[in-house]
């Protein structure tokens, strides 16, 4: 099933339950998604997005959540901290596993034997290699340091 069929599924099956944090969230999901549609369009892809973009939008979805809460606990905000650890839940459930640091390892090791880099300037070959492959699976902002040190 794709992700956004199942994104709609599940927010069929939450307004049956009466679960309204869950509904809310999975109507900002479907939001983003629309969006990101609407953009693409103007881009000339009539289609909209795929499931990589979804995953894409999911993961941005959590990044944001994960600094909004950090805000809130700073400022001693720990009910609105708490929704936006709902909020990340929810959205997870979308989510592939992530990979554990080994795996991550090996995943990293495998896109530069696939793109047989040796330098720094095959960074950015190394990086969309991992990012087509693993979208939604590993942060690559932690990626992006082990990689640039694996090349130097």
């Amino acid at each position: 099933m794709e992700l956004r069929e199942r994104v709609m599924a599940e927010m069929k099956q939450a307004m049956k339950d009466k679960n309204t944090t869950r509904v809310s969230t999975l109507r900002l999901i479907n939001a983003a998604i629309k969006d990101r549609d609407i953009a693409a369009r103007g881009e000339g892809r009539e289609e909209g997005v795929g499931d990589a973009d979804v995953l894409a939008i999911l993961g941005k979805m959590v990044k944001q959540r994960q600094e909004s809460a950090r805000q809130y606990e700073e400022a001693s905000r720990f009910d609105l901290a708490e929704q936006e650890l709902v909020e990340i839940k929810v959205i997870e459930d979308f989510l592939p596993r992530q990979l554990n640091d080994d795996e991550v390892a090996a995943a990293v090791d495998a896109a530069i034997t696939a793109v047989e880099g040796s330098s720094i300037r095959d960074m950015g070959k190394v990086m969309g290699v991992l990012k087509e492959k693993y979208t939604g699976q590993m942060d690559f902002g932690a990626v992006g340091p082990m990689v640039k040190n694996r090349l130097s």
